[in-house]
């Protein structure tokens, strides 16, 4: 099973340089800051070597004593045993069958803070602890208490963790070799708010004395005083700078992405402008908001395609766009030019995701059908969301592990299918996402309008046969996505067909267009705008005007 690289998480992150190694994005929504009440939080599993598949563990039950092997979600590599659970619970992707779901994004934070002896890397506490956990505070009690017995492996982390009622950020370090453990803090994000956090560590001060919202390991100053990463006030305290402190990297492809984020919903947010271009002398963002409207699940997916449009930082409007105004860079990110060394942004949406979800979590609902894990794969800005219901009992075909990899090509798998479109639209990106947005929006309106109707027949079979419901909601899952795999090949068919050779094939009625002798259309010849041909005489200067 492909993981994301090693590099992109662990202690040889840290050792290169500014943007290359920041990886995922999570935002986060409280229920009181949602259209319907619902909790949400999202997840791109940013990396250039994760295929994009869903994974599912059923419920089951173990012998005492019973012991659990762990590996590490990045590489494959074996960590230790652990004592199992008893009882393990089904889990779905990144969800639970309690409507519990956890997602992460690396920081990295001081390298000599790993701890190569631990066995709990970040990517087996995710999971283990959605075997273990009904809700995100006992998630957090489960999580702390394994790195607690059995050391942390991996390096600074920071967890989304939510419930049908609340949403948390954890951040979590090691204690280096020797030491073993963890030192963290989890922090509630207040209902009425929005959080995100990308790659950076984002808590600041720690409010000690809020028992209720705020739980942190009891050495988490303490350490930092023994160690020389902070001399004042426990009350002047910030995990962040005494544990991941910012850099450029930190702020201009990180910090950045949760203020593109946070301004959507907050234009005072334009005063930290100068903070995540790199300044980090300047007020750092808060670690929450209070947005100026609430959020639907489709704002949230929308969130996850940003490319920094309508802002300086738009990835649309410098030369690296081309012709086509694509907002994709390949990486590396960084590159020099005459001995000065330059870089590419980094937005939330990147062509190396993985996957992609939503997890959506709603308390008016019975477990089995309150929660939605709404999963796509591939880049966000040209994937789809598709509803996955937390109690399914089987994975749908078209993400199901097995069909296809990294290295082999599957017509059935949704992996393939978004790859082999984007890979065409990069190349003729404003032509070609218009199509891609008709066909995104058609599936995705179609999902959010029938969704409530399925909720309506399982609320009513669930009165009936509670078990029978996770045969339908397995049912509408899989018939759903597999579906949208096969729409997502038509569209992938009809765009080689339509652009071929840089010509556009004329339409009419939805149809490309035939002469009167039943032969196709002449095509179009669009060619390119002004601005890009005035680029060419800029460079080739005379040897290319007509004399």
């Amino acid at each position: 099973m492909n993981r994301k690289i090693q590099s992109v998480c662990l202690c040889a992150a840290l050792l290169c340089s500014v943007t290359d190694v920041f990886a995922c994005t999570g935002l986060l929504v409280g229920k009181k800051a949602s259209t319907d009440g619902s909790v949400m939080i999202s997840y791109a599993a940013d990396s250039h070597s994760l295929y994009g598949e869903m994974y599912h563990w059923p419920a089951a039950t173990w012998a005492k004593g019973s012991f659990l092997d762990v590996v590490e979600w990045d590489t494959g590599k074996p960590l230790g045993k652990i004592l199992q659970a008893e009882q393990t619970y089904s889990v779905i992707g990144n969800m639970n069958e309690y409507q519990l779901a956890i997602t992460e994004s690396t920081f990295g934070g001081r390298r000599e803070l790993v701890d190569t002896l631990g066995i709990m890397d970040y990517g087996s506490l995710i999971y283990i602890a959605l075997q273990r956990a009904k809700t995100a505070r006992e998630a957090i009690k489960v999580m702390t208490g394994l790195v607690a017995e059995y050391g942390y492996y991996s390096g600074g982390e920071s967890f989304s963790i939510a419930d049908k009622d609340e949403a948390w950020i954890m951040e979590m370090v090691g204690k280096g070799i020797g030491n073993k453990g963890a030192l963290w803090v989890a922090i509630r994000i207040p209902d009425d708010c929005i959080s995100a956090h990308a790659n950076q560590s984002r808590i600041q001060q720690i409010p000690f004395d809020d028992k209720e919202n705020c739980y942190y390991s009891p050495d988490v100053v303490s350490f930092a005083r023994e160690k020389g990463y902070f001399t004042g006030k426990d009350k002047d305290f910030s995990f962040a700078k005494a544990y991941c402190p910012y850099d450029f990297g930190g702020l201009r492809a990180c910090e950045a992405r949760v203020w593109s984020f946070f301004r959507k919903y907050d234009k005072s947010m334009d005063k930290y402008e100068a903070f995540i271009k790199g300044d980090a002398t300047k007020t750092p963002m808060p670690l929450y908001i209070k947005p100026d409207r609430k959020l639907s699940v489709q704002d949230v997916q929308n969130c996850m395609r940003d490319h920094f449009e309508d802002t300086d930082l738009d990835m649309t409007k410098d030369a690296g766009a081309g012709p086509y105004k694509s907002p994709y860079r390949w990486r590396p990110m960084n590159f020099k030019v005459d001995g000065g060394e330059y870089f590419n942004e980094r937005a939330i949406a990147t062509q190396q995701t993985g996957f992609i979800i939503v997890p959506q979590m709603r308390n008016w609902l019975p477990d089995a059908i309150g929660g939605i894990l709404w999963f796509g794969v591939d880049d966000a800005d040209m994937a789809v969301f598709t509803p996955v219901y937390c109690s399914v009992k089987t994975v749908p075909e078209c993400y199901r592990v097995g069909n296809g990899d990294l290295n082999t090509f599957s017509w059935t798998s949704a992996f393939w299918m978004h790859n082999w479109v984007a890979n065409m639209a990069y190349n003729k990106y404003s032509f070609m996402i218009k199509d891609i947005r008709t066909v995104q929006k058609e599936l995705e309106d179609n999902y959010r309008n029938t969704v409530p109707l399925i909720d309506k027949a399982a609320s009513e079979l669930y009165g009936k046969d509670p078990g029978e419901v996770r045969n339908f909601l397995t049912w509408y899952s899989s018939v759903t996505a597999d579906e949208a795999t096969s729409r997502w090949k038509q569209l992938g068919e009809y765009l080689i067909v339509k652009y071929m050779d840089g010509n556009v094939k004329k339409e009419e009625n939805g149809q490309f267009k035939r002469n009167a002798y039943g032969l196709p259309a002449y095509p179009d010849f669009p060619g390119y705008d002004e601005e890009y041909y005035r680029s060419i005489v800029n460079s080739a200067g005379d040897r290319l005007k007509v004399k």
